[in-house]
């Protein structure tokens, strides 16, 4: 179980990941000890999987990010696997996701150019065994980033 500060610390971590512990201590009328041991349970418990960095996408030039929705023609543990395989395999496909509904996956995509996510999915998606089909679409604008989780 976690209690309001530690709520409260995850919230601060989720803002700034690389905030030391005194600055967090400062925000959270904490010392930097109780912060410390705090930080390290919540690591330990699975509360915080991992520490990362936001890139701004556009600098890197990936100027087309997209979601592709993958519908499956035939289903089954082996096709499953290989599908999955092919996911990780590719660094344009940053999050996938099984789905309930009409889609079997979707996957969220950043690529240079239009001609990039074109041969993502015509050359990559598309002939893999299992796929029957795709649809594709591409996001003009990003209202909200993604944002942290409710705590």
């Amino acid at each position: 179980m976690i209690d309001d500060l530690d709520t409260r610390l995850l919230e601060a971590l989720q803002k700034n990941s690389q905030a030391t512990a005194q600055e967090l201590a400062e925000i959270l009328h904490l010392s930097s000890s109780q912060i410390g041991r705090r930080r390290q349970r919540l690591e330990a418990a699975g509360y915080i999987e991992s520490y990362t960095a936001r890139l701004n996408p556009a600098k890197l030039g990936l100027n087309v990010q997209g979601f592709v929705q993958v519908h499956l023609g035939t289903h089954g543990p082996d096709h499953s696997e290989a599908f999955a395989r092919l996911v990780h395999s590719r660094p344009e496909i940053t999050s996938a996701w099984t789905m309930t509904g009409d889609a079997d996956y979707l996957l969220r995509v950043f690529c240079a150019d239009l001609p990039a996510l074109n041969a993502l999915i015509h050359e990559v998606l598309l002939p893999h065994p299992a796929v029957a089909r795709v649809h594709s679409q591409i996001v003009m604008d990003q209202l909200k980033r993604d944002g942290p989780l409710p705590t």
